[in-house]
């Protein structure tokens, strides 16, 4: 099952309202806050790499208040 790491930047005040647009994904198993230069951290999974790149292409992207995300794929050895 393909995972992923992003890293959100949020729009200043719109951190909570991406908190909750987050935990609403059924594919997120975590959203963590942050301080630091990101706001949030997010783990989430896909039945295939095909829905983790339309989740990651057009779901997030979408969402108000996102700025800038950073995505890192997990890879298994």
């Amino acid at each position: 099952m393909p995972e992923a790491f992003v890293l959100f930047k949020t729009q200043p005040t719109h951190e909570r309202e991406v908190y909750l647009s987050l935990i609403d994904n059924s594919a997120v198993a975590e959203v963590h806050a942050l301080y630091g230069e990101f706001d949030l951290l997010v783990r989430l999974s896909a039945d295939n790499s095909q829905e983790l790149t339309r989740m990651l292409m057009s779901d997030f992207r979408r969402i108000e208040g996102v700025k800038d995300t950073q995505t890192l794929i997990a890879v298994e050895y």
